[in-house]
């Protein structure tokens, strides 16, 4: 089994300079693919069940899936709850299997967000799995907007929670379709010299490609969250799956022709994350 810990492979990648790709997933085929990628270039994955995905299939069912992936995987693959917004959801994902919880209180005050993370952190901790906390909202394209993170709250957020990450705002926004103007790589240097905790960028699909590669070999980010990038190539392999013969109906012969597409995307998203 290749199961492994938030902390498993996020340590290695803070010391040796590279990041770690946490992919959304919302069905098996991009599951599948993520981590068939991560195999092709032999490096660990986090598979991700947001809120969108939870929506639509239950927790322990995502388990079983995330699991049976990582026990057949040649590569380490982090069963992560992204986005937990509730000590219960959180408490359920751990005794489902998964092996990772963030929770997400960044849009509560300071103290509360804390608070609560901590009480997550502890939980995970005591089962012997790793706790993602966030500081400083991270918005959405066309949506809420972000709060960006402020150094010294970062610095008493990992301080009192014991997260394992962090993921901050820094300018990276979520559900964003095309490269945006960047990071905010000031923020984040002042953000990473207070604080050793690794550090994770939600929306990543919007950070330009050149600048995630930068700042995985540079800098404490080594966790780069990507969803809609990723999305939009198996929206566009469906589309021509189905485009192809309007005669088709075997949902299970168009779904397989997503998983090459699909499989390619990720691949080139992870080899941007490798060390030099």
């Amino acid at each position: 089994m290749s199961l492994a810990t938030l902390s498993d492979v996020l340590q290695p990648a803070l010391r040796g300079g590279y990041a770690v790709g946490g992919f959304v997933t919302l069905g098996w085929e991009e599951m599948r693919a993520y981590v068939a990628a991560a195999e092709a270039e032999n490096v660990p994955v986090i598979l991700q069940a947001g809120p969108g995905c939870r929506e639509h299939t239950p927790l322990p069912v995502l388990a079983a899936m995330f699991r049976t992936l990582a026990e057949g995987a040649s590569v380490p693959v982090v069963a992560h709850l992204d986005h937990g917004y509730s000590f219960e959801e959180c408490r359920i994902a751990l005794d489902c299997g998964f092996t990772s919880l963030m929770y997400d209180g960044s849009k509560k005050p300071l103290n509360q967000n804390i608070d609560e993370t901590a009480r997550i952190a502890e939980m995970a901790h005591d089962a012997g799995i790793s706790c993602e906390g966030e500081i400083g909202f991270v918005g959405y394209h066309g949506g809420a907007e972000s709060a960006g993170t402020d150094p010294d709250e970062a610095a008493q957020f990992a301080r009192q929670t014991g997260v394992d990450a962090m993921a901050i705002s820094v300018g990276n926004v979520h559900l964003q379709t095309s490269s945006g103007d960047g990071l905010d790589e000031e923020r984040i240097r002042a953000i990473e010299a207070v604080t050793d905790v690794p550090l994770v960028i939600h929306g990543g699909s919007g950070v330009p490609a050149a600048q995630r590669t930068a700042l995985a070999r540079t800098s404490s980010i080594c966790k780069y969250n990507i969803g809609t990038e990723l999305r939009m190539a198996f929206g566009a392999a469906l589309r021509d799956a189905v485009g192809a013969d309007p005669d088709r109906f075997d949902r299970v012969q168009i779904l397989k022709e997503t998983h090459d597409p699909v499989v390619a995307a990720t691949r080139r998203v992870l080899a941007a994350l490798k060390p030099a």
